[in-house]
């Protein structure tokens, strides 16, 4: 079904810089949202996860990163609860 549909200014610049940032047409973006809006699985288009990435809609995970620092013990009978509830904090 062909339609015309007119836009607002801002609206118009959002999606022209969604459509830049993510290589897809302006038709793509508006069909997929009034599919999401509408409820339409089946009409989504499925992404391989480099899509994804490359869309920068997707980040890949941060490795742990460990600092190598020893683990600081309390002296006996301080709990972490005592460091928290200083007076000189407030």
């Amino acid at each position: 079904m062909a339609t015309n549909l007119r836009l607002d200014q801002t609206t118009e610049a959002a999606l022209r810089a969604e459509s830049e940032r993510t290589g897809r047409s302006q038709q793509q973006l508006m069909r997929e949202a009034i599919n999401q809006y509408l409820d339409v699985e089946s009409a989504r288009p499925r992404r391989s996860l480099d899509e994804l990435y490359r869309a920068g809609i997707l980040l890949p995970a941060r490795p742990y990163i460990h600092s190598g620092a020893e683990p600081l013990t309390l002296p006996a009978g301080m709990t972490s609860a005592d460091l928290l509830d200083r007076e000189d904090r407030f």
